[in-house]
């Protein structure tokens, strides 16, 4: 079109606007905000007000918006972009006038033409920094500035473009999904974002699919939920899968902007496979001399599942009928052991065949139905022959000797016998630290213990020994037993009295009075039952006999009571007797002997009480001088004549007269003054209580 044609009908625009303003009400009459689409040459695709190729305000699909400015981001041009125009109606020839521009941006991102009001951007704009600004308008006089109009406020907003492309704010992504799963189950999800404008075009819409994992996974395009898409993932065949994941802007048309992520999925283990032995037969060689508890071999099921589900445990069911062994698992290597429980002979058993089982300890009812998965092996254990020491016929041995064994008699034998195959001879020894009195002496070659020594069993009823057995061959193969040898009793002691004995005879007594009570002991063995017999001599019959029906008399206490047959004795004629008994003991052949009963004739008063003596009196040596001793006594006689001195007194309840013996304790201190009286009954003690010093 020729340029007048041009400046005609841009004239024409100006009447018809003008026509507008006057006819619409609440439009402004000053300043007319124009924009461009941004063309990348400078030029205006669309004027505001008089002036060629203008037009009123308009945009397609953001309605009509008088304060908009519109501006393409991005905009790298060599030239700065037009944004838009302002104009007035005062602009009408007027040279006079200026337009000035405030606020964000105004002279450093946005310049005016103070002439013309054309707005130029002079940067390149990003929306994702900054959508929108905010600036005013004013014209004002150019040579006095004052002001023509009011300010106008107008907005440029920067316009969007696909600039952007999505990104994954959280990858990479690691998930874990159980294998075996079913197809379709949710594995996990990814999100993206994309920085453009999501309400303007498509630049933000986001769609997403699978660049690599395929045919093992599937992803939702619109919620981004990765899913299991083959079925039968094993994770004993494959653990671990990269999947690489597109989000695709524009809605994934061509031209749109894409980012990846990748997705680690590892497959987590499920209880799927059985423990299988790694051999149908294990063989174990174990010596028999194995110790309790101890390790004889180790048998492994391996299992391809890991962890928890891979746990078996060990169990022996055939082949151990005697309960020999045991397995258990060794918690780290999952491996059993096969223990010993009880000991080994390879004598009398050479060879053992076991069946054992591993058995997972859980199991999956998706997988194994009603019980654990389970595997059998066979066990061949042989019996290894090991030098063991020499076993005695009996763990200890119990013999028994008379005490008059000769010297050199065999009083016994003890048997041991090496248990190996190769059965080698056998010695044998008395261990001496139990033998100090080398007592015994025993046969190297056959056990035999013969007696070294004389034996008496009232010395020792007892001798405890201890006899080894060493393998001629080996010589540190040793076991030990122990001998306890019994002393047998023979009657070879005599009895006698059980205590020296002396009695007190009173030489007016009546025929028939029991002079004194005697009773005998034997030192051989009484579990047999001791009884004697006494008897007098016959010279001395005629003046005592023993207290029995006959001559000869048993009593069943082993005592008898010897009695006066007269009342002959006096004791100015004879004061003491010498009365010989013979007591006999029931041995076989019989032992006796003969032991004398010292009889003392004293003075007594009518009621046979001992009144006096010839007796021999006992002092204890109390370190006092020998004048004081004899005060002492002077004093005892005169207590013993008179019984009311006034000066000290005898408790007769304590004694009775019948004394012949005394004896003094305490005499330092004369306080207390005791005396021990014997008659014909035990000893007595009187105690005499001085009221005043006597010295």
């Amino acid at each position: 079109m020729p340029r007048r044609g041009e400046e005609r009908l841009g004239d024409m625009w100006t009447s018809i606007l003008l026509v507008w303003i006057t006819c619409v009400p609440n439009a402004s009459t000053a300043l007319f905000v124009g924009h461009s689409n941004g063309s990348r040459d400078g030029s205006t695709a669309g004027l505001h007000g008089p002036g060629e190729g203008q037009r009123i305000l308009s945009r397609a699909k953001r309605g009509w918006v008088w304060n908009q400015m519109f501006v393409l981001e991005e905009f790298s041009g060599p030239d700065p972009i037009l944004v838009g125009r302002l104009h007035t109606d005062l602009d009408v020839g007027n040279k006079n006038i200026k337009y000035i521009l405030a606020g964000e941006g105004a002279g450093t991102i946005f310049a005016i033409n103070e002439r013309t009001g054309d707005i130029h951007a002079m940067k390149r704009l990003d929306r994702e920094e900054k959508a929108e600004y905010t600036l005013t308008a004013q014209v004002i006089n150019r040579d006095t500035n004052e002001p023509l109009e009011p300010p106008s406020e107008f907005i440029i907003k920067v316009q969007d473009i696909n600039d952007n492309a999505p990104e994954f704010t959280h990858g990479p992504y690691h998930a874990t999904v159980p294998e075996m799963s079913q197809v379709g189950k949710s594995v996990t999800k990814v999100t993206a974002t994309d920085a453009d404008d999501p309400v303007y075009g498509n630049s933000a819409k986001l769609v997403y699919s699978i660049l690599e994992g395929q045919p093992y996974f599937s992803i939702d395009p619109n919620t981004a939920v990765i899913k299991i898409a083959l079925h039968g993932m094993d994770r004993e065949m494959r653990e671990e899968y990269l999947v690489v994941i597109q989000a695709k802007d524009m809605g994934g048309h061509m031209g749109g902007l894409s980012g990846t992520a990748t997705v680690t999925v590892t497959l987590t283990d499920v209880n799927d496979n059985p423990p299988k032995f790694s051999k149908s037969i294990y063989e174990f060689s174990i010596p028999e001399d194995l110790g309790l508890g101890k390790a004889g071999g180790r048998v492994k099921a391996n299992d391809r599942d890991i962890g928890e589900n891979a746990r078996s445990t060990y169990s022996i069911i055939d082949g151990d009928e005697k309960d020999i062994f045991k397995i258990t698992t060794d918690p780290e290597t999952q491996e059993g052991i096969l223990l010993l429980k009880k000991p080994l002979d390879f004598e009398s058993k050479k060879s053992y065949t076991l069946k054992i089982e591993a058995a997972n300890v859980g199991f999956d009812p998706q997988f194994s139905s009603g019980s654990p998965f389970r595997d059998t092996a066979t066990v061949r254990v042989t019996v290894e022959d090991s030098d063991e020491p020499p076993v005695f016929s009996l763990a200890s041995y119990l013999l028994q000797v008379h005490e008059n064994t000769d010297v050199n008699t065999i009083i016994g034998q003890v048997s041991a016998q090496d248990p190996d195959a190769a059965a080698s001879p056998i010695r044998y020894f008395i261990d001496r630290h139990t033998d100090l009195e080398r007592q015994f002496n025993i046969n190297v070659d056959d056990g035999k213990i013969t007696l070294a020594k004389p034996l008496d069993r009232e010395t020792d009823m007892w001798h405890n020994i201890t006899v080894t057995a060493t393998e001629v061959r080996n010589h540190s193969q040793i076991s030990r037993a122990v001998v306890a040898i019994k002393v047998l009793d023979i009657n070879d002691n005599a009895p006698e009295f059980s205590s020296d004995n002396e009695a007190f005879l009173c030489e007016n007594g009546k025929p028939g009075q029991v002079i004194q009570t005697v009773s005998a002991i034997d030192k051989d063995d009484q579990r047999n039952g001791h009884f004697f017999i006494y008897s007098l001599v016959p010279e001395n019959s005629w003046s005592f006999c023993i207290y029995v029906s006959s001559l000869l008399s048993l009593y069943p206490d082993n005592s008898i009571s010897v009695v006066a047959k007269h009342d002959a004795f006096r004791r100015q004629k004879q004061e003491m007797y010498f009365l010989p008994i013979v007591i006999s003991d029931n041995g076989n052949p019989p032992l006796s002997s003969t032991n004398t009963l010292t009889i003392r004739v004293c003075g007594c008063s009518n009621d046979g009480a001992v009144q006096s003596c010839n007796v021999e009196a006992f002092v204890l040596p109390i370190g006092i001088s020998m004048g004081a001793l004899i005060a002492i006594l002077a004093c005892v006689i005169l207590l013993l004549g008179t019984c009311s001195c006034k000066n000290f007194c005898i408790r007769p309840t304590l004694v009775g007269y019948d004394m012949a013996l005394f004896f003094f304790l305490n005499l330092e201190s004369m306080v207390h003054l005791i005396m021990m009286f014997t008659t014909n009954s035990p000893a007595k003690l009187r105690r005499t209580k001085f009221k005043d010093q006597p010295f």
